[in-house]
């Protein structure tokens, strides 16, 4: 059977007892949100695009979303509550999309944006730097600094955190009712 299996069961210690599908949600969200901050750090260190304080503020559920997904992926976990877990990510996500939805309305001039909404964001190494970022115009929350057919990042990622929000939310939900519905039924 192998030297990491229990020679009573035959499976590996680890995964004793844990089905592929109850993890899933939990790795789809750890993936996706390691994806979208990936893509916002290499937009902003490898592309040039510099973030207003809006976009800053836009990273915070997905660390959020990435931390709890961390943990929810742990397999010790029970199924409730890894899914309690994806449930939270899921309002996490949807709280997110608030955030992008308001960002996006600042750059399509619906509404006026934060009183701070000029300042840079950019942490400088060295006074030199220091001077350098004094220097340069910090980027303002109703211009995007990209789009891709005629959406801005902030508009993705609003789409983004909404259907992952949802999915995230049924997904769990779904999972939670089963549960219940399955305890009660026998």
């Amino acid at each position: 059977a192998g030297p990491f299996r229990d020679p009573r069961t035959g499976t590996a210690p680890v995964t004793r007892g844990l089905r592929h599908s109850d993890i899933a949600p939990a790795l789809i969200l750890l993936g996706i949100s390691a994806a979208t901050l990936a893509t916002v750090y290499a937009s902003q260190y490898i592309g040039g695009l510099q973030p207003c304080e809006l976009c800053l503020y836009q990273r915070w559920p997905w660390w959020g979303v990435l931390a709890l997904a961390a943990v929810a992926s742990l397999p010790a976990l029970s199924v409730n509550l890894r899914m309690l877990l994806v449930l939270v990510a899921g309002l996490v996500l949807l709280g997110g999309a608030s955030l992008a939805f308001f960002h996006v309305g600042v750059e399509q001039h619906w509404w006026p944006g934060l009183a701070s909404c000029s300042s840079g964001g950019q942490i400088p190494g060295s006074f030199e730097q220091l001077q350098q970022l004094m220097q340069r115009p910090a980027p303002a929350c109703d211009k995007p600094a990209w789009t891709l057919l005629g959406i801005s990042m902030a508009g993705y990622n609003a789409i983004l955190s909404v259907v992952m929000g949802a999915w995230a939310l049924v997904t769990a939900a779904a999972a939670l009712l089963g549960k219940k519905e399955s305890l009660h039924s026998g």
